[in-house]
This record gives structure tokens, C-alpha cells and sequence, in this order.
């Protein structure tokens, strides 16, 4: 039974109440154990590689079923990243909805990237487990300006450099993810750095389930307590691959995923 089958708000809240418990066994299972190596890549798979220097930022269009890998060169980066649907850019990541469709804001393997339609824009497919921030957002030049001083780049300004350069406009920046930045809550739901900083080659990869437009920038985050500008370089890379097939792990590892391919799988007439 779905929502849209409920008649009753007292079926709504069921079903609701069903999902979160259902949701809380997963949390507590023991998870894969992710690997700690990159896979080696043959030249034939690459699509495209680049390295982003600190305070940079790049753009790229990547196809649906090709793998875009991040890499952390330092172990200081933080790679905040920004997506759309290559095809119809008012569909775009939601970081809201991706957090709470899955129960969930830490996020790594094995989950996916909602958009605003309720489709799966990527999937994580591997994740060397340093820890991303689905919550807080990447820096402002005031938040920059404050912790370094004037005329270091910042993470809302490359966005708007990248978006000018996809064909969009400032409208069209919505609220970003940040990998590589061990953002947590405490017991009062207060945010904060965790800590356990990521580690020079730390990686994490997504397969692009539809055709996307990704902006990528590379500037300190707004918690990071390191008092020096100086996150070091992240190397992108993108390879051929193979779409998800229907027992795919990111789309079986739950209910939720698994309605936003049934959405992916209408759009695409599968």
C-alpha cells in the first residue's frame, strides 16, 4: 500500500509510523563494510578527468549510467557539489527531501540523491566513509570573509560562476551537499564539526541515474575550525559504466529508494 492508496489520515499515519520503524532497523543493521582502495581505472572507461585547486570550482555534463569519482588529495578539501537533470534543469537535488525521504543525514553508501520530482538523480555506489554534510551548505563570502579574511573564494560564488556557465542564473542555485565534511549533531541538536577529519585519498562516487549537469566547488566549509585557508586539491573523475539494473543494491537497500527508480523507471518509459 502506498500513500496516495490511504483514505484515512489514520491510514496515513500508519503507514508513516510503518516507514520510520522499518527505516530504524536499517540505521542500526550492520553496514557493508566500504572499501578502502580505489579501483583502478583503464583509460579506455575515462570520460573525463580533472584537478580542482583549492577555491576552484568546475562543471561537466555526465551521462545517465556513467560514475563521477571525487577524490580528497589532501584530506583538507570539501567538495560541495550541485546537481540538475541534464534534460529539464527545474529538476535539480533536494537536499531536504533526500535527508528526510531516507530517514537519514548521514548519508554514504548504498544511498541515493533525491531530486525536487522525487526521482533519483545519482546513487553513492562506493564511499570511503569520511563523513559528508547534508545539512549545513558550503560557505558565503561573508561566513569566508569572517574566519579568513578578504579576497579568498568562496563556495556560494563559484556556484553562481558555474551556474552562469551551465546556461543558469542565481535562481537556479539551490542548497548544496558537501562531501568530505564531517558535519554532526549533539544531543541538542545543535550542528557541529565531528572531528574526524577525512584523510588524504578518501573518495566517494556517484552513478548518475539520468542525465545531469554537476557544479563542483572546492572551498573550505563553513565549520571546518582549521584557522588557514588551504584545503588542497580534489581530482574529478567520470567513467563509462552500467545503469542500475533491478537488483542493484542502491535500489534495493530500501523502500524509499526503490519508489524514486520506480519514478526514474516512468520517466524513462522502462
Amino acid at each position: 500500500m502506498s500513500l496516495l492508496d490511504a483514505s484515512t489520515p489514520e491510514q496515513h499515519r500508519a503507514r508513516y509510523l510503518e516507514l520510520k520503524s522499518n527505516a530504524a532497523e536499517r540505521l542500526h543493521a550492520p553496514r557493508e563494510r566500504v572499501p578502502s582502495a580505489l579501483r583502478p581505472l583503464d583509460d579506455a572507461e575515462i570520460v573525463w578527468r580533472e584537478q580542482i585547486p583549492d577555491g576552484w570550482y568546475s562543471t561537466r555534463k555526465i551521462g545517465r549510467g556513467e560514475t563521477l569519482r571525487i577524490v580528497n588529495k589532501t584530506g583538507r578539501a570539501a567538495a560541495s557539489i550541485l546537481i540538475w537533470n541534464a534534460d529539464d534543469v527545474s529538476e535539480r537535488y533536494n537536499a531536504g527531501d533526500t535527508v528526510k525521504i531516507q530517514w537519514n543525514a548521514l548519508l554514504g553508501k548504498g544511498y541515493v540523491l533525491f531530486s525536487d520530482m522525487g526521482r533519483v538523480l545519482a546513487s553513492i555506489v562506493e564511499d570511503s566513509g569520511a563523513g559528508h554534510d547534508f545539512l549545513v551548505g558550503g560557505g558565503t563570502k561573508a561566513t569566508t570573509d569572517r574566519r579568513y579574511g578578504a579576497g579568498y573564494r568562496n563556495t556560494r560564488d563559484n556556484f553562481c560562476l558555474a551556474a552562469a556557465k551551465l546556461g543558469l542564473t542565481r535562481r537556479d542555485i539551490m542548497p548544496c551537499l558537501t562531501f568530505f565534511a564531517p558535519v554532526r549533531t549533539d544531543g541538542e541538536g545543535k550542528l557541529g564539526w565531528s572531528g574526524q577529519d577525512a584523510q588524504a585519498g578518501d573518495f566517494v562516487e556517484l552513478r548518475a541515474e539520468m542525465n545531469l549537469l554537476v557544479a563542483l566547488s572546492n572551498c573550505p566549509h563553513p565549520y571546518d575550525p582549521r584557522p588557514d585557508y588551504a584545503p588542497g586539491e580534489i581530482e574529478a573523475t567520470v567513467w563509462r559504466g552500467a545503469q542500475a539494473d533491478a537488483n542493484d543494491s542502491c535500489r534495493t537497500a530500501s523502500e524509499e529508494g526503490a519508489r524514486g527508480f520506480e519514478n526514474n523507471d516512468a520517466l524513462f518509459g522502462v
